[in-house]
């Protein structure tokens, strides 16, 4: 894929995720303007509070995971990826955020890969869960760890696909834009992603790159 067709899938994604609570916005909106109960009202305005919180979480992970953020540094500060994360799924009741990262900064492509790896992950938890993340860099080699447990995984093939080998012989859609630049960036690196075998209740994604 070149790299206009990834700019491409990376903003469909964007503009994908951004639909639903932007939508809400506008309906909240709409609805407070012609609503004249009190409670209501109050009810509307919670609605619009969780909508613009969901819209911003979601903007944040993403300048962070697909854009520039960080700024123009080699390293990014681990805690700036842990709030991203945490804004994208720590909110939600039906998933458990697990973060194991000791070092204080990592280099920019490898907290890229793995807010987009455990972005992935979560996605595939279609019913809840827990989703660890850990990383850690020692012996010139930085080891990225992605686990995820719930009660119905979905991981389509084409992602898996895509994911470990950079191709797909399937339709590409907006929810492969992490996966492709996921690959993008362990081959920049000189690393690799593995991923574990299908299973009812557990994901594997592992990436090793050199520091």
């Amino acid at each position: 894929m070149n790299a206009i067709d990834l700019a491409s899938l990376l903003c469909s994604r964007l503009c994908h995720d951004l639909l639903s609570p932007v939508g809400a916005l506008n309906n909240g909106l709409e609805l407070i303007a012609d609503e004249q109960d009190p409670a209501m009202r109050e009810r509307c305005l919670e609605l619009l509070n969780d909508s613009a919180r969901a819209s911003a979480n979601k903007l944040k992970f993403f300048r962070l995971a697909f854009g520039a953020a960080g700024g123009f540094g080699a390293t990014i500060d681990t805690r700036e990826a842990h709030a991203a994360l945490a804004g994208l799924f720590g909110s939600e009741k039906q998933l458990e955020l697990g973060w194991i990262v000791n070092a204080d900064a990592l280099p920019k492509g490898a907290v890229k890969l793995l807010l987009n790896l455990a972005l992935i992950a979560g996605d595939a938890l279609v019913r809840g869960g827990r989703l660890d993340v850990g990383a850690e860099e020692a012996g010139g080699k930085i080891e990225i760890v992605i686990r995820g447990e719930g009660p119905r995984i979905l991981l389509d093939p084409n992602l898996r696909e895509t994911l470990a080998k950079g191709s797909s012989g399937g339709s590409v859609e907006p929810r492969a834009a992490g996966a492709w630049l996921a690959h993008a960036l362990a081959s920049e690196a000189g690393g690799e992603i593995r991923l574990s075998d299908p299973s009812a209740d557990v994901l594997m994604i592992g990436a090793t790159l050199t520091a």
